[in-house]
Parts: C-alpha cells; sequence; structure tokens
C-alpha cells in the first residue's frame, strides 16, 4: 500500500486547509485510515481516524469541531479538512492504513502499517 499525502502550506490563523492522502496498491476501501501529526521536537499525535465504510469517526480533542476526516472510496483518497486554525496546529500531518484487526485502539499509531510521507502545515500568528 501506497500512501501520498498532499495540500500542506502557510496560513494564517483561522484559516482553512483541506489535506489528501492517495491511496494505491491494496484495497483502500477495506481499510480504517487516521491523520497523525508530528510538530518539531515533539511526539507524534492521533489527529482523527476513520473507518472503512466512513460511518464512525474519531478526533483529537483539541481538533473536534474544527477538522473533519472523509473518505472517497471511489477514489481511493482520504482527506482531512481544517478549519479555524491555529499556531499549535502546526506539524508535518502523516495519513495512515490500517490494514488489519489490532489490539490497538483507532487512535494507537502501533495500529497502522502503512505510513505516507508528512505534509507540512505551517499557521502563522
Amino acid at each position: 500500500v501506497q500512501l501520498q499525502a498532499s495540500g500542506g502550506g502557510l496560513v494564517q490563523t483561522g484559516g482553512t486547509l483541506r489535506l489528501s492522502c492517495a491511496a494505491s496498491g491494496g484495497t483502500f476501501g477495506a481499510y480504517t485510515m487516521a491523520w497523525f501529526r508530528q510538530a518539531p521536537g515533539k511526539e507524534r499525535e492521533f489527529v482523527a481516524a476513520i473507518t472503512s465504510s466512513g460511518g464512525t469517526t474519531n478526533y483529537k480533542d483539541s481538533v473536534k469541531g474544527r477538522f473533519t476526516i472523509s473518505r472517497d472510496n471511489a477514489k481511493n483518497t482520504l482527506y482531512l479538512e481544517m478549519s479555524s486554525l491555529k499556531p499549535e496546529d502546526t506539524a508535518a500531518y502523516s495519513c495512515a492504513a490500517r490494514t488489519y484487526a489490532t489490539l490497538w485502539s483507532r487512535s494507537d499509531a502501533r495500529s497502522y502499517a502503512f505510513w505516507g510521507q508528512g505534509t507540512l502545515v505551517t499557521v502563522s500568528a
């Protein structure tokens, strides 16, 4: 499974961005997908996850109401719509695919077997 994230950039506080993650080489519609982020000097953290059908989503508390994760299984693409962006949202955002059942939760990075490269989001004050 190959994952290609895109859509990052520089935005002002309060602005919006939409990230995309294009998947290939697997059965995208069968996978739980997630976004994680890593800020400079900090550990990677969970942002949002969505089940294979899109029926269930999970979010980090600090992004609830501001970020929306979605997917288009016909296009093999995962999205993260980010609004009301804050400087603390600045990070490299990566998408990940959970291709088999694990003991870890959807918010745990250990659940995910495949990762895309990060796309950098910078929010200026």
